[in-house]
């Protein structure tokens, strides 16, 4: 996995370079241009292919200074610069490459990596995810890279759940599971850190959790509870951890993982996380009244959480209340308009309600997120 520098290499084969333009190739309108930005050109290609990174640079800038639209050019000063740790100057080219050309996944991919080193953390993410959707051309390499980096900027900005996803998508697919403990071990713990601002003092318990999510992933279930319930007995004080275990003790025996999920709300009452699993492990046992206030409190700690307005309909619907768990699902539809529960919560609530149409478009619906192949 590449997470610094020294990707000249592997970029440069990422996104295949083609020569410099011969002297008639399209150019300014000065009679000198071409053939100096010819002589330029060759010239940096030849240093970078020769290893002469500094000449490479300071060529590559001399035709660009030529010619500003010279793809190739930028694509190969921008791979250069980021390889020497020169992220701000390889983020402004590689802005200046997107405009130009805005297909190509690896532009965006190296765009947004530029920027996470400058500390842009936002525009980072945006451009990940963009890299991501557009495709990197099958390269292995970067798109762990590119995924290491997403995965981290989504769970600092406290999408945990997302950046726990990827991360395991990451082990299923062969990636070496060392590197992903700490990511893993932040997610897991709701933890709005990057890898790089963990205490030192943390790092153990986070290293914890992650090993635990990593054994829990393997099906190694035994191992998962001697980690969770370590952490319990090391840091009972630490917020997240009863909401860890809990989590896991939830699947496997429901009255202690309700009791965990308890010392976590003592702990970190403000914890939106803790009150849905609550909620939700209620709603399984059919004691509406005990998930209702907890739904209720979540969506008041957070009003754009889809999975807040999902339960607290799926709440109301057990209560009899159709007209308002309608509308609390269909909220929640809007919010996570992908989660094929909350389509079925709608549809089945739209068929009590008497809303044939309604439930039919629902069911279409589920199809379509259920195989998306079919839908295209």
């Amino acid at each position: 996995m590449i997470i610094g520098a020294s990707i000249l290499m592997v970029w440069s084969m990422a996104m295949p370079l083609q020569a410099a333009p011969a002297a008639h190739a399209s150019g300014p309108t000065h009679p000198e241009a071409p053939s100096n930005f010819t002589r330029v050109s060759q010239a940096a290609v030849r240093a970078r292919e020769e290893g002469r990174q500094e000449d490479a640079v300071r060529f590559y800038k001399q035709a660009l200074a030529l010619r500003p639209n010279w793809k190739e050019g930028m694509w190969s000063l921008s791979t250069l610069l980021y390889d020497k740790t020169q992220y701000a100057d390889a983020r402004d080219v590689l802005r200046r490459f997107v405009a130009l050309d805005p297909d190509p996944g690896l532009g965006w991919a190296l765009l947004g990596m530029s920027e996470f080193q400058t500390r842009d953390y936002s525009r980072a993410l945006d451009h990940l995810e963009r890299a991501m959707a557009q495709g990197l051309g099958g390269q292995k390499e970067v798109a762990q890279s590119v995924f290491y980096f997403a995965a981290a900027l989504l769970n600092r900005f406290e999408r945990f759940d997302e950046s726990m996803s990827l991360l395991i998508e990451m082990v299923k697919s062969g990636q070496a599971a060392g590197p992903l403990t700490e990511p893993l071990g932040l997610a897991a713990l709701r933890l709005p850190l990057l890898p790089s601002e963990i205490p030192a003092d943390r790092k153990p318990m986070i290293r914890m959790a992650g090993q635990a999510a990593l054994a829990l992933e393997a099906q190694h279930r035994d191992e998962a509870e001697v980690l969770f319930s370590g952490m319990v007995t090391e840091y009972p004080n630490e917020p997240g951890v009863h909401f860890l275990y809990g989590a896991f003790l939830l699947d496997v025996r429901p009255e202690d993982g309700v009791r965990e999920m308890k010392k976590e709300l003592d702990l970190s009452p403000s914890n939106v996380s803790a009150r849905l699993r609550l909620a939700e492990q209620y709603v399984k046992e059919q004691q509406s009244d005990l998930a209702l206030p907890l739904a209720q409190e979540a969506i008041q700690l957070d009003p754009k959480r889809g999975p807040a307005h999902m339960i607290l309909g799926e709440v109301l619907v057990a209560k009899g209340d159709l007209a308002a768990g309608i509308r609390e699902l269909e909220t929640a539809r809007e919010e996570a308009p992908q989660t094929v529960r909350i389509r079925w919560d709608l549809l089945r609530a739209y068929t009590s309600a008497g809303r044939s149409e309604d439930a039919k478009r629902e069911k279409e619906d589920i199809e379509k997120l259920s195989n998306p192949e079919r839908a295209q």
